[in-house]
C-alpha cells in the first residue's frame, strides 16, 4: 500500500512538473495572430478574465481561460494597467503581461514646427494617425472656446515640439498641451526681460507673443536673431513701420501664390506692417523658445534695417544708405531704396 501511495505521490509530483514546465514554456512562446500587430483597448474596471477575452478578440490565437490563468498565477492579475496598447507579432505571454503591468500603449508623435500658422497645425492634426479629429469643422473661434480661451485668436497660442499620444486621443487634448507649454514657455520669457518697461516696447507678455512670432519667421541662421529683434526694437522706439514682409503674406491667408508683389505690400490689412504702424493684431506663427527670448532680450544694436546675404544670415545696417549698398551688394539689381525688413 505505501509503495502504491508512493507511486501515485512521485506521478502526480512528475505531471506538476512536467505541467510546469509545459507552462514556462508556454509563457515564452510567441502567441499566433492572424495580422502583423492587433490593438488592445482594455477600459478602466476591466477585470483579468476581461482583458484575456479581449486579447483573444483582437485575433489573437489564444485560450482565454488559459491566459487569464497565467494572468493569476503570475501574481500580477491586479496590476495590469487600462490604456490602449499595440500587440506586435512575436509577442509572448510574458511580454504581453509586462506590457501590461508597465502600461506602455502604443503611442505615436506629431511634430508641430516652429514658424507654422494654424493654418498648417490643423493641416498637420487632421493628418495624424490615431488622432481622433474633434476640431474638425470648428471655426477659429469656436477651437478656443473648446479649448477654454474664448475670445482668443489661436494664432500663435501653440508651443512647437514633438508631441507624443496614445492611439484615441484626441486632437483637442494635443492641443490643450501644447497650449499649456505656450503658457508657460511665454510666462518664463516675459519675466526674463532684461530692459525696464520704459525702455522696451513691448508693453505685454502677449505682444511679445506677438512680436516673437515675426522675428521667428524673419530668422534664416539663429545667430542672427537677437540682432534682428534688435530691428525691430529700434523701429518700435522711434515709431517707424516694422515692413515686415512675412506680416504681409500672413494678412493676403491663402491668396498669397508664393511670389510676393508691391500691390500686394500696398494691399492693407491688419497685418500688413507697410501701411499700418506697430505690431500686427495677433500672431503670424508659432515662435519657439529662442524667439521669444529674443523678443524680450534683443541685442543692443542702433540696427535698423537688414537683408538676407544669401546663405541665411543677414547683413544689418543703422542708416539707409548702408542699407542700400548691401541691397545692391547681396541682391542684384535690387536697388529700391525703400526701408524694409528684407528685400
Amino acid at each position: 500500500m505505501r509503495s502504491f501511495f508512493l507511486t501515485i505521490f512521485l506521478l502526480a509530483a512528475l505531471a506538476a512538473l512536467a505541467l510546469g514546465a509545459g507552462g514556462l514554456w508556454w509563457v515564452h512562446q510567441p502567441l499566433k495572430m492572424s495580422a502583423a500587430s492587433a490593438d488592445l483597448s482594455v477600459e478602466p474596471g476591466t477585470t483579468p478574465r476581461g482583458i484575456a477575452q479581449a486579447v483573444a478578440d483582437t485575433g489573437v490565437d489564444v485560450q482565454p481561460q488559459l491566459l487569464y490563468l497565467w494572468f493569476r498565477v503570475s501574481g500580477q492579475d491586479r496590476q495590469m494597467r487600462a490604456g490602449s496598447y499595440e500587440l506586435e507579432r512575436g509577442v509572448t505571454p510574458k511580454l504581453l503581461l509586462n506590457i501590461l503591468v508597465r502600461g506602455e500603449e502604443a503611442t505615436r508623435s506629431l511634430v508641430l514646427v516652429e514658424g507654422w500658422n494654424i493654418r498648417q497645425v490643423r493641416a498637420a492634426l487632421g493628418k495624424a494617425e490615431q488622432l481622433k479629429p474633434e476640431s474638425v469643422g470648428l471655426t477659429d473661434e469656436a477651437l478656443m472656446a473648446k479649448l477654454g480661451k474664448p475670445g482668443l485668436h489661436p494664432e500663435g497660442r501653440f508651443f512647437p515640439d514633438t508631441y507624443t499620444y496614445s492611439k484615441g486621443s484626441t486632437d483637442i487634448a494635443l492641443l490643450q498641451r501644447a497650449m499649456r507649454a505656450m503658457d508657460k514657455k511665454l510666462e518664463a520669457a516675459w519675466a526674463a526681460r532684461v530692459a525696464r518697461p520704459a525702455d522696451l516696447p513691448i508693453k505685454s507678455a502677449d505682444e511679445a507673443l506677438i512680436f516673437a512670432s515675426i522675428v521667428e519667421k524673419e530668422t534664416g541662421k539663429a545667430n542672427d536673431r537677437a540682432e534682428i529683434a534688435a530691428v525691430f526694437t529700434n523701429r518700435l522706439r522711434i515709431g517707424m513701420p516694422l515692413q515686415t514682409d512675412p506680416t504681409v503674406i500672413y494678412g493676403l491667408g491663402t491668396a498669397f501664390d508664393g511670389n510676393l508683389r508691391k500691390k500686394d505690400l500696398q494691399a492693407d490689412t491688419p497685418w500688413n506692417t507697410y501701411t499700418r504702424g506697430g505690431l500686427p493684431p495677433t500672431p503670424i506663427a508659432m515662435p519657439g523658445k529662442a524667439a521669444l527670448l529674443a523678443a524680450v532680450q534683443p541685442a543692443q544694436s542702433k540696427s535698423l534695417y537688414f537683408v538676407s546675404r544669401g546663405d541665411g544670415t543677414s547683413q544689418f545696417s543703422s542708416s539707409l544708405d548702408d542699407h542700400n549698398r548691401a541691397v545692391n551688394r547681396y541682391q542684384r539689381g535690387g536697388g529700391d531704396s525703400k526701408p524694409k525688413a528684407t528685400q
